[in-house]
């Protein structure tokens, strides 16, 4: 394979991963984890490091650690993002890194990939004004704006198998089965 751009991403490894794994579908299973601490008020401090995969534990190459909260115009200290941003900026980086990844395979040299991602939320829900409203999102709408070195279509193109591999996309628009247990 003719390596044509350089975006960053090692797309051989991915598919040199991908070759692995059909043969060791139990290396596959990942589980991803956070674990929180409530901090006071509605900010919680919430940390990721730990994470099982290839059959065994794993780790980043550091902690990562988030805050979350709730804005001032809901009589709190706005020490972080409100939880439900935290889905805008998964759903929005994983659509951009598929854009990137995407791209590397078929040869497509980037300049430039923006998101943007807006959630539309009544709030009416979750603070239980409307028993009838959802808690969650109404609707979810990302916009891309992309420079490469490729035609509109192909740029469609990119973004329509980013859309078709991404995990957080998929998890936003299927049911997921969640547990929550009190230990």
């Amino acid at each position: 394979m003719t390596v044509t751009s350089d975006n960053g991403v090692n797309v051989q490894a991915l598919l040199d991963a991908r070759e692995a794994l059909k043969g060791a579908p139990e290396a596959a299973q990942f589980t991803w984890r956070a674990t929180s601490q409530w901090q006071n008020g509605v900010h919680t401090q919430i940390k990721v490091q730990p994470f099982f995969g290839l059959g065994e534990e794993q780790s980043h190459k550091a902690e990562h650690v988030f805050d979350a909260d709730h804005p001032a115009v809901f009589a709190a200290e706005d020490n972080g993002i409100t939880p439900i941003e935290y889905l805008l900026v998964g759903l929005s980086s994983c659509l951009s890194a598929g854009v990137a990844s995407v791209a590397q395979n078929r040869g497509i040299q980037l300049r430039s990939v923006e998101a943007t991602v807006e959630g539309n939320h009544d709030i009416r829900g979750i603070l239980g004004a409307d028993s009838d409203v959802r808690n969650g999102f109404n609707d979810v709408k990302v916009s891309f704006k992309i420079d490469a070195d490729a035609s509109p279509q192909e740029i469609e193109a990119l973004v329509a198998q980013s859309q078709k591999r991404s995990a957080v996309f998929d998890a936003l628009t299927n049911p997921t089965d969640v547990t929550v247990e009190v230990v």
